[in-house]
């Protein structure tokens, strides 16, 4: 079993930054493919980025390319997610994701990851 741990969230002024880190622990973690998916008020979860384990595959909706990255965390024993010049639509929680390695090269839908942390919040305002 899987478990994910994710932090970093907070309060952050528009154009700030913030980096989010998810822990993960339990089964064979080099075999994982990571995402980070976000969850507004009101709205669906959406996709945000996913990362091979070694971060050496990774995939971005179109709205965050350029301002956030997904990467390896050593530190952490997991992934984390920079994110700069951070806006006010990307208010939202976020969520670690985790699902064993597949056929695909990247997998941008939540039905497709079978493991979650319990999100952390993030909110730009000024």
């Amino acid at each position: 079993q899987v478990q994910l741990v994710e932090s970093g969230g907070g309060l952050v002024e528009p154009g700030g930054s913030l980096r989010l880190s998810c822990k993960a622990s339990g089964g064979a973690l080099s075999s994982l493919f990571m995402g980070w998916f976000r969850q507004a008020p009101g709205k669906e979860r959406e996709f945000v980025a996913c990362s091979s384990w070694s971060g050496s595959s990774t995939y971005y909706t179109d709205s965050v390319k350029g301002r956030f990255t997904i990467s390896r965390d050593n530190a952490k024993n997991g992934v984390s997610l920079q994110m700069n010049s951070l806006k006010p639509e990307d208010t939202a929680v976020y969520f670690c994701a985790a699902r064993f390695l597949g056929s695909s090269r990247y997998y941008d839908s939540a039905r497709d990851y079978a493991y979650w942390g319990q999100g952390t919040q993030v909110t730009v305002s000024s």
